[in-house]
């Protein structure tokens, strides 16, 4: 597989213009009015960073064997003792969120379409993301000859948001009750759109040809948001992309023999510079979508920036493993192209304390950098404007 690579004077050129918008967005984002109290509903869309369940509730020909191991142990093992569809050993960043607003844990909406999930209240939210989701529509993957390959779910975006559109009328029964409710609401909308480049990269794909796609995975998102805001809501949360050149999959399909490829904290630059591109034009068209908007509240949520200190200062986290190490299968570090047993296969091998792990997976994160991060939302520098919870429990 040929290595994705960026010249040093394109990722000179990105890291300069990225900083640029980021100071212009910090501008034009404060100027709108934050929200300072508590929302009384969560509505999430995304991928597996978000989804609180609604993989448990695929039909049983959707799923291939590999993507159906998150059904299995030991996935939720740390939080809930028990796999609940999570990607990940615990609570996601959603779940911080919500118990940050005191409201229940987000129900999945395929549970609650299929009847098998009764306790729950749409006034308190619902949600959509799904894992393996992608933000472009399934035609595009289609078109490339690539579903049948790597894309695991026909639940793009568009979809999550037609279930949105289905459930709306449990949510609010009038034009003008809509836009009251739906103002009181937080819309998380993402992070979504880095599967598609997963797949694309995993593939193949060099870094010149996908950020030629950039531009339609952000068109997606936007066209969402816009239609979210003609419905009346008020606050959005919209994610970038992490630092995906630090994440365990990415090192280990992607090992040089170049040290030039990694920076100091040993991630890799080309794949960095690409999510900091990609950020860079979510964040330009956040800004404009602003300028259209004054009265609504667009808050980016800086996964990048976020995730980047964790990777970089694992112990100052109290992280005691390497980005080079995942607890799921424990065995896994530095094994490039081996073939390896995947978490949630049978008769795999763990790690004793997953606290002490940034990557779970090898894909996804840890309960414990999951809380970090979303620390960092609520309580640190990593969005704009800050979301203003203003709730009274502490994380």
């Amino acid at each position: 597989m040929a290595k994705p690579a960026v010249s040093s004077s394109s990722s000179s050129w990105i890291w300069f213009v990225s900083v640029a918008t980021l100071i212009h967005m910090c501008t034009a984002l404060s100027s709108s009015s934050s929200s300072s109290r508590c929302y009384t509903a969560i509505y999430s869309f995304g991928d597996s960073i978000a989804d609180t369940g609604n993989y448990l509730y695929y039909d049983t020909d959707e799923i291939s064997p590999s993507s159906s191991l998150v059904l299995n142990p030991p996935y939720g093992e740390t939080f809930f003792h028990h796999p609940t569809g999570r990607f990940s050993d615990g609570r996601l960043i959603i779940d911080f969120l919500a118990e940050q607003m005191g409201v229940p844990l987000l129900k999945p909406y395929l549970g609650i379409k299929k009847g098998q999930i009764k306790d729950w209240n749409s006034l308190e939210g619902v949600n959509f993301a799904v894992g393996g989701a992608t933000a472009l529509d399934i035609s595009f993957f289609l078109e490339k000859g690539l579903y049948d390959v790597v894309v695991p779910t026909n639940y793009s975006l568009g979809v999550q948001f037609d279930w949105f559109l289905d459930l709306l009328p449990s949510i609010c029964n009038s034009s003008s009750g809509c836009k009251e409710v739906l103002g009181r609401s937080l819309f998380l909308v993402g992070e979504i759109g880095g599967n598609d480049f997963n797949y694309l990269f995993l593939l193949g794909t060099t870094i010149e040809e996908a950020m030629t796609y950039v531009p339609l995975v952000i068109n997606k998102i936007s066209w969402v948001i816009n239609k979210l805001i003609d419905l009346g809501a008020q606050t959005l949360v919209v994610p970038g992309n992490f630092a995906i050149g630090c994440n365990f999959v990415y090192l280990n399909s992607y090992p040089s023999t170049d040290m030039e490829d990694y920076d100091e904290s040993g991630c890799l630059k080309s794949f960095n510079n690409f999510a900091e591109y990609y950020n860079k034009q979510l964040l330009a068209e956040l800004n404009r979508l602003q300028e259209l908007h004054p009265d609504v509240n667009i808050i980016y949520a800086d996964y990048y920036h976020d995730s980047l200190q964790i990777y970089k200062s694992p112990r100052k986290f109290g992280f005691t493993k390497s980005i080079l190490n995942s607890c799921c299968p424990l065995d896994n570090a530095n094994n490039h192209n081996a073939v390896m047993k995947k978490c949630g296969e049978q008769g795999v091998i763990t790690c004793n304390d997953p606290s002490q792990y940034i990557s779970w997976d090898g894909i996804h994160l840890t309960e414990a950098a999951y809380k970090w991060i979303a620390k960092g939302l609520l309580k640190g520098p990593f969005t704009n404007p800050k979301i203003g919870l203003s709730c009274d429990s502490d994380m």
